[in-house]
């Protein structure tokens, strides 16, 4: 007689994590008073989902001496109950590991750490909250294998690095070579009023000035003749410098007045002197806004997401008539009057602001840069030369071009998402690699940022990556870098039967509230308070940095290498 046949096996259930289960918080305490003996509980593998506001901090990994995230993070577990006693300060003991480190300043909004810990009696995550500050934030944990560690099995670790738009424009924030060498030209640049005004020292006369009509004139901003002494600063007359930009000012200020009672004639192209009409115009149009004037509505930059167009339309208005229409200087005005930044003085004077003992008159004008379409384009093709295998020595500190962990593998690096932040414009670069070395990616953007200020060709993004050359390479401010998420793609597909998914999926919301919270308004009041990105600009030069001009003083030994490589090819 043949069998019935056998049901099919019912799946194996999930090792569920109590921080998503259902428990009796009660359970020990009834078991107590029923005289049944006290329940020991067992060790678990365990992931915990974390992130992080890198402000006061060290960065993430432990370092005696100093404030780390680790450092406190092991201090909670120690006094929530999830390590004992007997291994209190030795990680080790409890298979401690971490998915990525963070450098000094930076944050993150989706670490990862795994080890062995008491997680019960339930409740581990508030347990571990209460003993940590507001800016480490605890979303929950999951079970997972004995043999998984958070750093090895992680495939992949996606950044992302908030950049100011203005950072991406040439005529924004230029170095002191750039200011002086502009003297006495048809682009004379004013001084920094938006970082001195803030109080933010900067050595030397600092300013902006229009975007060139070609690269030449833009690389001529942006790499001027150096030279100095030995603290850096110019051997020039600073006194004549402030005196020349305060004539160009008057001249200015001069122009709009009679222009209230006088209207020039259109499409004037006589020539001459700065008295002539046509010649004050270029005049007024070289002098630029400082950042400060150029906040709107509630203190912050102009949103330009969603423009059809990235023109000045106030600049036309000024080729065509001369002089700011009414209209638009009246809306200037009034938006500067909400802010409380423009006195009655200064009303009557038709906008102009009064040149006084630390500060020259300047007429605001916006720049009018935007990260349009043509900007991404050519900025998502600078970072492209990222992508894929290459040699990342000259993108770190102390590994040799030798060593083999040099070479890392970068899947994707792109710009194409603007953010506004307590009304300011950033761009919001997402690399997603491997692994990363120490100050790799806020090196990456550095050199991705001088080459599209036009301070360095593009050709220096490939020789940069080659073994055989060494060169210095500018790193980007840390407050605006942050971990976005760590992936465990190979991790999950193995066990996807028998444990949870290691991702943030079960915890998007919290993790994108704490990003709101605590991450993305400490990158603004960074910027705003200390202008960190603003003052980084101003030392983006030849000074600094001779080796922008690397392909030109080297041309014949590439040369003669690309040549050498290509005869191995063949």
């Amino acid at each position: 007689m043949a069998s019935p046949p056998s049901s099919p096996p019912s799946p194996k259930k999930l090792k569920m994590s109590s921080s998503t289960s259902e428990a009796d918080p009660d359970a020990d305490a009834s078991a107590a008073a029923s005289g049944e003996p006290r329940r020991r509980y067992k060790r678990r593998k365990v992931a915990i989902f974390l992130g992080y506001c890198g402000a006061g901090y060290q960065g993430m990994q432990k370092n005696p001496g100093a404030r780390t995230i680790e450092g406190d993070l092991e201090e909670a577990l120690f006094l929530a109950g999830a390590v004992p006693d007997a291994d209190r300060g030795a990680p080790r003991r409890y298979d401690w590991a971490r998915s990525a480190r963070t450098d000094k300043g930076v944050s993150a909004a989706a670490q990862v750490v795994s080890g062995r810990f008491y997680i019960d009696p339930p409740g581990l995550v508030a347990r571990l909250s209460a003993h940590l500050p507001d800016q480490i934030r605890i979303f929950g944990y999951k079970r997972v294998t004995n043999s998984f560690n958070a750093k090895k099995f992680c495939d992949r670790r996606r950044y992302v690095y908030l950049l100011p738009v203005f950072a991406l424009d040439p005529s924004a924030h230029p170095d002191r070579e750039a200011v002086m060498a502009s003297l006495g030209s048809g682009n004379e640049l004013a001084r920094c009023v938006e970082c001195s005004e803030r109080g933010r020292k900067v050595p030397g006369i600092m300013g902006r000035g229009p975007k060139g009509s070609n690269g030449g004139e833009k690389s001529k901003l942006c790499g001027g003749e150096t030279g100095g002494d030995e603290n850096g600063v110019s051997n020039l007359n600073l006194t004549s410098v402030v005196s020349a930009c305060e004539e160009r000012n008057d001249a200015c200020k001069s122009e709009l007045e009679c222009s209230n009672t006088e209207k020039p004639e259109h499409g004037s192209e006589q020539g001459g002197g700065e008295d002539d009409g046509a010649s004050n115009l270029n005049s007024m149009s070289s002098v630029l806004q400082p950042e400060k004037e150029r906040e709107v509505g509630n203190g912050g930059f102009e949103s330009r997401e969603g423009e059809e167009s990235c023109g000045n339309s106030r600049a036309d208005s000024v080729s065509k008539h001369g002089t700011l229409g009414s209209e638009e200087l009246a809306a200037d005005e009034k938006s500067k009057l909400v802010e409380g930044r423009l006195t009655e003085e200064e009303t009557a004077k038709g906008g102009v602001v009064e040149s006084t003992a630390n500060e020259e008159a300047v007429l605001a004008i916006k720049s009018g840069f935007c990260y349009g379409d043509e900007e991404k384009e050519r900025f998502n093709r600078i970072l492209k030369h990222y992508v894929g295998t290459h040699n990342f020595h000259n993108f770190t500190t102390r590994t040799k071009a030798e060593d083999p962990s040099a070479r890392r593998y970068i899947i994707s690096f792109e710009a194409d998402r603007v953010v506004t932040i307590d009304g300011i414009d950033f761009v919001k670069c997402e690399v997603v690699g491997q692994s990363f070395m120490l100050h790799q990616i806020r090196k990456m953007i550095g050199l991705a940022v001088a080459v599209m200020r036009n301070c360095a060709p593009e050709s220096l993004m490939e020789v940069a990556l080659k073994k055989e050359v060494s060169i210095n390479v500018p790193t980007a401010p840390e407050v605006g870098l942050y971990l976005d998420e760590c992936l465990f793609s190979s991790y999950n597909k193995k066990w996807r039967d028998s444990h949870e998914e290691i991702s943030m999926a079960s915890y998007a919301e919290e993790a994108e509230e704490f990003r709101m919270k605590h991450i993305y308004p400490h990158i603004a009041q960074m910027e705003h308070k200390e202008g960190a990105v603003a003052l980084w600009l101003h030392s983006l030069n030849l000074r600094n940095y001779p080796d922008f001009h690397f392909v030109d003083t080297n041309s014949e030994s590439l040369g003669a290498e690309q040549t050498k490589q290509d005869n191995l090819g063949q």
